[in-house]
This record gives C-alpha cells, sequence and structure tokens, in this order.
C-alpha cells in the first residue's frame, strides 16, 4: 500500500494525491477558465481588459506552476507515468470530453459567420470583445476571431512548451527544440504578423510555405501581394525561395525536423499540447497504408489545384471559368479547414498528436519524399544493446514501430519520421540517435519484407 501512494504521488496524476504546488496551479487556472467564459458570454464587452489580464496570468501564472508542481521536485528523467490509465490521455471519459469540445471550439471558429446567420448572435462576440484591447495595442485595430485564435493557439505553446522543457530537461536537444517552436510560434506567428499589420495594413505569415501555405501561389493570392507594392513582392520572393528553394536544402542535410520539429505551428501545438497524446498513434500496417494513400493525395492535389489556377489565369479564365473559384474554396474548406483544423487539432486525445502532419500535411509529404531518397538525416539504431521495452515505438507520435527497426539493427529512415528525438530520449539503452552524415546509398532499399510487415501489423 505504501509503495503504491507513493508511486501515485509521483505520478501527479491522482487528484487525491496532488501537492501543494499542483493544487494551487489548478486554482490559479481555474480562475482563468472562469473569467474566460465569462468574458466569452458577454461581460468581455463591458470590462474586456480587466477579463484579458485575468485570463491570461490564470493560464500563464497557473500552467507554469502547475507545470513546476508536476515535474520540478522530481530527478531529471521523462515521466509517463499512467500515461495509459489517465482518462484524458487513454481515451477515457475525459479524453472524449475533450475531443469533442476542442473539436466543437474549431467548428465554431472556422464557421462564426455561418453560426451567426443561423443562430442570429454572434459566439465569439465576447471573446473578441475581451482581446480587442490587445489588439489595438498591438495591431492598431480591433479583434477579429483569428486574433483571439492565433493569440490562444500561441498561449498554448508557451504555457506547455514550459511544461515539456520541465518534463524533458535532462535532454538538451528536447529543450533546444522546444524553445525554438516556441520562438518561432511566438515571434514569427504572432509578434511580426500583429506588427505588420499596425504599421501596413499587411499581415503575412514567415513561417508557413507552400505547399502547407496553400495558396500562397493562387491567383488572387498573387494580385493580393502586389497590390503590396515592395513589401508584398519581397513576401512572394520569400515565399518561393523558402519553398523551392530552402526546403530541399535543409531538407536534405536535417531531414524534415528543421520545420517539423523545429519550425511549425502545427508541430509546435502537436510537441507541446499535444505531447501527453503521442501514444495513442495507431502504429498498425494498416494506419501505415492509408497514411500514405491520404497524405500524398494532399500533395498531389494542392500541386495540381496551384497548376490549375495559374494556368487558367495566364489564359484568362478560359480553362476553368467560374469552377476556378469553387475548386479553390473546396480545398480550403475540405483540408484547410476540416482536416488540418478541426481534426488536426479536435482529434488530439483520440488519435495522437500528429494526425494532421502524419495523414494530411503536404509540407509533411512534400518533405518527405526528400528524407526518404536523398537526405543525409537518419536515426541509427545499436541492435545489440535493444532490450524491447517498446518505449520507442509507444511514444512514437508518427506511428511508427521504431522497435522493429532497432531490433534489426536498422538505421530508420521513414518519410513520416519528424525527428522529434523523443524515441530517443525515451531508450533506456541509448539504442537510437538521430545523426546526419554521408548520405545513405541504401537509403531506398526494402527495410522490410512483405512477411515481416505482416507480423509488424
Amino acid at each position: 500500500m505504501a509503495d503504491q501512494q507513493i508511486d501515485m504521488s509521483l505520478s501527479g496524476s491522482s487528484p487525491a494525491n496532488f501537492n501543494g504546488l499542483q493544487k494551487t496551479g489548478i486554482a490559479i487556472t481555474s480562475i482563468g477558465i472562469l473569467f474566460f467564459f465569462i468574458a466569452w458570454f458577454g461581460v468581455g464587452n463591458q470590462q474586456p481588459l480587466i477579463c484579458l489580464l485575468i485570463t491570461l496570468a490564470g493560464f500563464i501564472i497557473g500552467g507554469i506552476t502547475y507545470s513546476f508542481g508536476t515535474y520540478g521536485h522530481l530527478p531529471k528523467g521523462i515521466k509517463n507515468n499512467r500515461a495509459f490509465f489517465t482518462s484524458i490521455s487513454s481515451r477515457g471519459t475525459l479524453g472524449w470530453i475533450s475531443g469533442i469540445v476542442i473539436t466543437a471550439f474549431y467548428i465554431a471558429l472556422y464557421w462564426r459567420d455561418y453560426w451567426k446567420s443561423v443562430l442570429h448572435t454572434d459566439v465569439f462576440a465576447g471573446l473578441v470583445s475581451m482581446f480587442d484591447p490587445l489588439s489595438q495595442w498591438m495591431r492598431k485595430g480591433p479583434a477579429d476571431q483569428w486574433f483571439v485564435y492565433g493569440s490562444l493557439y500561441t498561449l498554448a505553446v508557451f504555457v506547455m512548451g514550459i511544461k515539456f522543457i520541465l518534463k524533458y530537461r535532462h535532454n538538451r536537444y528536447q529543450v533546444i527544440r522546444t524553445i525554438s517552436v516556441m520562438f518561432f510560434q511566438f515571434g514569427f506567428a504572432w509578434i511580426i504578423p500583429a506588427v505588420m499589420k499596425a504599421l501596413y495594413n499587411f499581415e503575412p505569415y514567415y513561417s508557413y510555405f507552400w505547399p502547407l501555405d496553400y495558396d500562397a501561389f493562387f491567383p488572387n493570392s498573387i494580385n493580393y501581394f502586389k497590390d503590396q507594392g515592395n513589401l508584398g513582392v519581397f513576401f512572394l520572393f520569400w515565399g518561393a525561395v523558402m519553398a523551392f528553394i530552402a526546403t530541399p536544402i535543409l531538407t536534405y542535410f536535417f531531414g524534415k525536423r528543421w520545420y517539423c520539429s523545429w519550425v511549425c505551428g502545427c508541430g509546435g501545438l502537436a510537441e507541446t499540447a499535444g505531447d501527453p497524446f503521442r501514444h495513442l498513434s495507431d502504429k498498425s500496417l494498416k494506419a501505415w497504408k492509408i497514411e500514405r494513400i491520404t497524405i500524398y493525395s494532399v500533395l498531389g492535389a494542392i500541386t495540381l489545384i496551384t497548376a490549375a489556377l495559374l494556368i487558367d489565369n495566364s489564359m484568362h479564365n478560359q480553362l476553368l471559368g467560374s469552377s476556378a473559384k469553387w475548386i479553390a474554396k473546396g480545398y480550403s474548406f475540405a483540408i484547410g479547414m476540416v482536416f488540418s483544423g478541426v481534426i488536426g487539432v479536435g482529434f488530439y486525445p483520440l488519435m495522437g498528436s500528429r494526425v494532421w502532419c502524419r495523414f494530411g500535411c503536404p509540407m509533411a509529404a512534400y518533405m518527405g519524399i526528400i528524407q526518404r531518397f536523398k537526405s543525409r538525416f537518419r536515426i541509427t539504431t545499436n541492435g545489440a544493446q535493444c532490450i524491447s521495452c517498446g518505449n520507442c515505438s509507444t511514444y512514437c507520435e508518427m506511428g511508427i514501430d521504431v522497435r522493429a527497426y532497432a531490433q534489426r539493427g536498422q538505421n530508420i529512415v521513414r518519410a513520416s519520421c519528424v525527428g522529434c528525438g523523443v524515441c530517443a530520449a525515451v531508450c533506456p539503452r541509448g539504442v537510437l540517435k538521430l545523426e546526419t552524415g554521408p548520405e545513405n546509398p541504401s537509403r531506398t532499399e526494402v527495410l522490410f519484407t512483405s512477411d515481416d510487415l505482416k507480423i509488424l501489423s
């Protein structure tokens, strides 16, 4: 009984055994949540600044206090205690509730105007009003639902990034890359666009490139950028260089990790807020097959759509006619909103933290082709040291059965690997190592026979 109590206390996941810092963090966070909903339901219209300050303080101070209470008093080393038994991280009741709530939030966010027309009320009016003082200060203009979303997104990456750093503080690679995604989300995806909006009434995002930024080279976008003068032309040039020159070069030297695990906001949220759910990714052969079909289908779709729209524009709309705008809107709705937003984040508690990155992101597919066939990056294995504990496979958010490679002493060269390095971090024997070295001439060899794959499935 005493041993059980000690274990539950160390795990920090049983309410009856929360320590003082954890309880304080929960209390402070609860105050932030209370004012968040008070503002959402209308009070934000009367006292927006007070509601905003208390909400942000509650989330930041409460979240960091809870994280220190959970990991600060424990020795260094990754703690995944009770991950399979805690309701929210094991598809239990809290997990399903969280998934439904997050999904509902995204549906309300993306289709704000639709719900306004149907319900005859603006469901986001209170939140938008609460963030108005911050928007006026940063952007010199009123807030909208996208500024609210970006601010909450950045807040989640920051607070949960602190939690991630505390949890993985023994691993230098994890600490540095987490600081990197926090920096790019805070600076390049939140601060710089807001400053640009205030100075030039132009709000570009420098950390997203085609094909992830799917409409970057749509004719309407190109015309919009040109209308911004030299600044808009520079942004077009920046996007083209990053998409077609920098991405292949950086991926050749560093694999997908330079972007997916160090820069991308989608990956940043998955690595921080999504960390408690990484073990929920499906490792089956069936999931791997579906992954390859869907992700390359999305890449093919946006490539064809972009090319068709550019050709149609050069032909003065004689190729596609009025269907051009509906093709663009169709991709925006199905992939840009439903897949990457609603499913990509809303399904964290149900399918793991990298649902979008694994099954739909065209940028990941684009870099994955380079990484698989023409890159210096790989994860090397020392099969003689492997004890088949399965930690590496369990906590691979991309659904890779890392243990199967390690047992065979084979380097891990998979298009889907984002180089997060957690598999190496959780290995108790140091079997796995992220490396960039001379290009491996055997990258294109089949790693598993059909019989092996049947066993793995």
